[in-house]
C-alpha cells in the first residue's frame, strides 16, 4: 500500500463533476488498484472524500496523478501542489475481521438452520472466500439459485454496503451472476432496511433464544 500526503487539488469527472480544492490530504494507493483520498475530520474521518474501485489505470505526471477506470469515463485528477509525504508499506493478508461472540454464534447456529435465512436454504459452505474477504454462509435456495448471507449483530447500513460488496465480487463469476443477499441480524435497523430494500437485497431478524429453542420461533423476512 502507498500513502501519500500531500497539498494538492482534486477534480473527479464521470457520472458527474466535482472538485475539491487545495488543501492537504492522505492519498491512498491499494495493491489491488483501489485509490482513495481522506481528509482528517467531519464525516471524512471515516468515508473518504474521492475514491475510485478497480480494475483502474493509474498515471502519474509532472503535474500529479491520473486515476481512470479501465472501462468507462470515471477520472480522477490529482494536481500536486506540495508533497509532505510518500512511504509505501507491505500490508498482511487478512481473512477478514473475527467476529464478536454474538456473532460467531449466530453464525455456527445459522449454519446448521439456514432455514431461518429463508425458505428452503441449504448450506454450501461457512466463510465462502472472496477477494475481500468472506462472505459468513453460501447457500441454495428452493430453486437452487446462489445466495450469500452476511451476519451481524446489529443490521446497520455499513453492513448493507459491506454485503453489496461482497455481492459485487461474486457476480463477476458468470455462473453466479445471479447471486441474491441477504442480511441476518438480531436487530435491522430502519435505515439498513430500506437501503437493503432499495438494492433488491433481502434482511431478516433472527434472535438467538428463538434459535436454540428457547422460545417459540417468530421469523420477519422482507423482500424487495
Amino acid at each position: 500500500m502507498r500513502l501519500i500526503v500531500a497539498r494538492c487539488s482534486i477534480e473527479y469527472s464521470g457520472r458527474l463533476t466535482t472538485r475539491l480544492p487545495q488543501g492537504v490530504r492522505l492519498l491512498m494507493i491499494k495493491a489491488d488498484g483501489t485509490f482513495m483520498v481522506w481528509s482528517d475530520g467531519g464525516g471524512s474521518s471515516v468515508k473518504p472524500l474521492n475514491w475510485m474501485t478497480p480494475p483502474t489505470v493509474i498515471e502519474e505526471t509532472a503535474e500529479g496523478i491520473v486515476v481512470r477506470k479501465l472501462k468507462g469515463e470515471e477520472r480522477l485528477d490529482i494536481r500536486i501542489a506540495e508533497v509532505v509525504s510518500d512511504s509505501s508499506h507491505v500490508m498482511d493478508s487478512d481473512a477478514g475481521l473475527q467476529k464478536d461472540g454474538v456473532e460467531a454464534h449466530l453464525q455456527e447456529l445459522l449454519a446448521d438452520a439456514p432455514g431461518w435465512c429463508g425458505e428452503g436454504f441449504r448450506l454450501v459452505r461457512r466463510e465462502w472466500p472472496t477477494d475481500i474477504g468472506p462472505v459468513d454462509l453460501m447457500c441454495r435456495d428452493e430453486e437452487d439459485g446462489w445466495i450469500a448471507v452476511e451476519i451481524k449483530r446489529v443490521g446497520t447500513i455499513d453492513a448493507v454496503e459491506q454485503l453489496t460488496r461482497y455481492l459485487a465480487r461474486i457476480r463477476r463469476d458468470p455462473a453466479m451472476a445471479g447471486c441474491q443477499g441477504v442480511l441476518a441480524a438480531q436487530t435491522v435497523k430502519p435505515q439498513a432496511r430500506v437501503l437493503a430494500e432499495s438494492r433488491g437485497l433481502r434482511w431478516v431478524e433472527v434472535d438467538l433464544a428463538e434459535l436454540r429453542g428457547e422460545r417459540v420461533p417468530a421469523l420477519s423476512l422482507f423482500a424487495a
